[in-house]
């Protein structure tokens, strides 16, 4: 068991590219909202490659965090079926939006991905 929780923890402390992560849940929902807001026009803001990298390295954390668990034998927090799996912007924006905005303010993009899993892919 403690070897388990050693390997989760060194795997977790592994500096990924997702470790430049600095933006709260609550940023990155209201820089989405705007963007939405500005159409096809926002294809034109620097926000766009921002935000996009943000996602891609926050659901690339949340992943290994999932990898880490199942390879310590512990409870992943989210059970995605096997394959590659695919979350699209409206039903991510639905998703992060049900969260609340209070915890959309205290956590980070990683842990809102996470939570964002674990309501559309829960383990049984």
């Amino acid at each position: 068991m403690k070897l388990r929780l050693v390997v989760l923890a060194a795997v977790m402390l592994v500096p990924t590219a997702a470790s430049a992560q600095s933006m709260s849940a609550e940023t990155f929902f209201q820089k989405a909202k705007a963007l939405q807001r500005k159409g096809m026009m926002a294809m034109f803001s620097s926000d766009v490659k921002q935000l996009m990298k943000e996602a891609k390295a926050a659901g690339e954390t949340a992943r290994d965090q999932r990898l880490a668990a199942l390879q310590a034998k512990l409870q992943p927090r989210y059970c995605p079926p096997p394959g590659a799996q695919r979350i699209g912007s409206d039903e991510f924006m639905q998703r992060l939006g049900a969260l609340s905005r209070t915890d959309r303010l205290r956590i980070d993009m990683t842990e809102a991905m996470i939570r964002i899993m674990e309501s559309k892919f829960p383990c049984r």
